[in-house]
């Protein structure tokens, strides 16, 4: 079970990772549907590590099943996405048609099968959290949206590939080989239009699930024998994979009476739930949502609008009351029950007593005594991990002041609730803002260079939460000690420290000054010890990362050079994972890139070598590095 939940998390990682990757000047770019995929999979790297950490019975049957779907499934994302950077050239309009056709029956494979691995999570296996699940929820809900924009598709026969083709996996190298002289498929001309049909959708599923094309006719085969057989017991037609997969609509008998008798108006709908909206609220773009769904696609991080992809140029939510009302007067029309507010939900919270008591926790936060302070700051630490009702009313008591002072206290521990309490707070985007006014930043380094060890991570982690607004990448940069700090905890501080450190220069190196910042802060020595560092996971992943953004800056790239990282980059391209093999080749590229003491440095190493086999072997990506990285070489020679 361990096994396979780290595969889940490093291939979440990899598929995390492209977006990144993409900013390195990938010569091509991926697909719009690839990427989109790989921001919705990205979400759900908390999940694989609350399933990792669970570390649920390996015999337990029901476990290792869901396991093995998840890493099939992301196995197929990853695929899909690896397609996405080679994109075919047709020469006539009905090829492009064709190709079209088939990329989005791959994608509403992958997108149905991801959809159904996450419906189907044994919640009471893994100790999730309520975030999490609402992120899961949320990924559901946009996987959803994406496959009812790729039109109707057949869930009978998504189900019937999938369950042969998991058999054949599981089953491969187990069973003899056919006779020749007994084929067990029919042959191409034998099949009707419709079964050929269903030949090319066996093919492209199969591609992105790894099985061989070799046995696409024999899976062909079994597929039409078991839709045969379905349509004799059961002649119902193809559904909607909304109502189909929906935990909420197999949940409310209302829901499903509303979707299958009265078709809803789709300016009714919430573009994300894709369900009738009860709160709905109008963002930048002059979108309009559901507010709990759009709230929760805000509180994961995201800064753009989910219809129009466009940047969200604040984060407020305005009232549609104009829009509610006419789904008020639609429901009365139909004789159906409006849908009504949930306390839940995100939106109007009454809340009566919990608000009295947690106004009764702010007050005690100024108290005379230490033991209630820190008490306090502990109870409003837990309550503000655990749902967005609880951040909005714990800022709207006055939390975020209080807490920014008791950051300053001699006692350790209290200062290690009170920065955990505002990283928690963070989380939803409004508190952000009202954190930084609040003078935070200064006492959040203070805690980050002097706390105790789980104090100076979770400031880390604050200060990378904080800097997901543009605005504070450069008011953080700016502060003094702010990115020394960071550094210190990357050289000398605990597993956990040294990754939330990674995580939060990262992001503040996004930002052009904050690239020389760091690398004048001294970022690159605990950078060059991690290239080399092969015990912990995930550290040459993280400053191959880090490197990548950070080459991009003309005094940077001077740096890294200086530094004697060229040695060490190579030594990946021979003998690390395939991703680090990828982003070693890249910035190997950028450094060499109208410097020809960079470019004799790697020749003089033997460079030559592992590029060639990496040009035959690699990524796509990775391919096309180290073959302009080696016609570069070869001009240099020639000259």
């Amino acid at each position: 079970m361990a096994t396979a939940a780290e595969a889940a998390a490093e291939i979440v990682r990899e598929i995390a990772a492209v977006g990144a990757a993409d900013l390195a000047a990938a010569a091509e770019p991926l697909r719009a549907d690839c990427l989109r995929l790989s921001r919705k999979v990205s979400l759900l790297s908390h999940l694989v590590a609350e399933v990792a950490e669970a570390g649920a019975g390996e015999g337990d049957g029901k476990v290792a099943a869901w396991l093995g779907e998840l890493v099939r499934a992301l196995q197929a994302a990853r695929r899909f996405i690896d397609l996405g950077r080679t994109p075919a050239r047709p020469s006539e309009a009905s090829d492009q048609d064709a190709i079209c056709n088939n990329v989005a029956i791959q994608f509403k494979f992958v997108t149905w099968q991801l959809q159904a691995v996450l419906a189907s999570l044994p919640q009471n296996c893994f100790q999730i959290s309520d975030e999490v699940q609402e992120e899961v929820d949320l990924v559901r809900a946009q996987l959803r949206r994406e496959m009812e924009k790729k039109g109707d598709l057949d869930v009978n026969t998504f189900s019937k590939i999938h369950d042969i083709l998991a058999h054949h996996v599981d089953s491969v190298g187990s069973q003899p080989k056919q006779s020749h002289g007994q084929p067990e498929t029919p042959h191409m001309e034998n099949l009707c239009n419709g079964h050929l049909e269903l030949q090319n959708i066996v093919m492209l599923v199969s591609e992105i699930s790894g099985v061989p094309k070799s046995d696409a006719e024999r899976i062909t085969s079994k597929l039409i024998e078991g839709l045969e057989n379905m349509r004799v017991t059961d002649s119902t037609k193809p559904v909607n994979i909304v109502s189909q997969s929906s935990d909420e609509t197999k949940d409310s008998p209302e829901t499903h009476k509303k979707s299958d008798s009265i078709a809803i108006p789709e300016d009714f709908r919430c573009p994300i739930s894709l369900e009738l909206m009860r709160d709905p609220v109008i963002v930048s773009t002059g979108q309009t949502y559901e507010r709990a769904f759009i709230q929760r696609w805000i509180d994961c991080g995201n800064r753009t609008c989910p219809k129009t992809q466009q940047k969200l140029q604040n984060l407020t939510l305005t009232p549609n009351y104009v829009l509610r009302s006419l789904i008020l007067q639609w429901c009365e029309e139909k004789g159906i029950e409006p849908p009504t507010r949930s306390k839940n939900d995100g939106s109007y919270v009454e809340v009566g007593g919990e608000r009295v008591a947690i106004e009764t926790l702010v007050r005690n936060l100024s108290s005379s005594s230490l033991d209630e302070r820190k008490s306090a700051a502990a109870e409003i630490r837990s309550l503000a991990k655990k749902s967005t009702d609880n951040r909005i009313l714990l800022a709207e008591s006055g939390a975020i002041p209080a807490l920014v002072k008791l950051l300053s206290s001699k006692d350790l521990k209290t200062q290690e609730h009170a920065v955990t309490s505002l990283l928690n707070l963070s989380i939803y985007d409004q508190n952000k803002e009202l954190i930084v006014v609040a003078g935070a930043i200064v006492p959040i380094i203070q805690v980050l260079r002097k706390g105790g060890m789980e104090a100076r991570e979770n400031a880390a982690a604050a200060i990378f939460s904080l800097s997901l607004i543009d605005d504070n990448k450069i008011t953080i940069g700016s502060t003094p000690g702010a990115i020394e700090a960071l550094v210190e905890l990357l050289q000398s501080g605990s597993p956990r420290g040294r990754k939330d450190a990674a995580t939060a220069l990262f992001n503040l190196c996004i930002y052009q000054a904050n690239k020389v910042r760091a690398v004048r802060a001294g970022i690159l020595a605990p950078l060059i010890q991690m290239l080399q560092d092969s015990s912990r996971n995930g550290a040459i992943d993280e400053a191959l990362t880090i490197l990548s953004v950070l080459v991009s800056h003309h005094e940077c790239k001077t740096a890294i050079a200086k530094a004697h990282a060229i040695p060490f980059l190579i030594d990946l391209l021979r003998s690390s994972q395939a991703r680090n093999k990828e982003n070693a080749a890249a910035i190997l590229l950028a450094l060499c890139k109208r410097d020809a003491e960079n470019l004799a440095c790697i020749g003089r190493l033997g460079a030559q070598i592992p590029l060639t086999e990496l040009s035959k072997t690699g990524t796509d990506r990775a391919k096309r590095k180290a073959t302009s990285l080696l016609e570069h070489l070869s001009k240099l020679q020639v000259l």
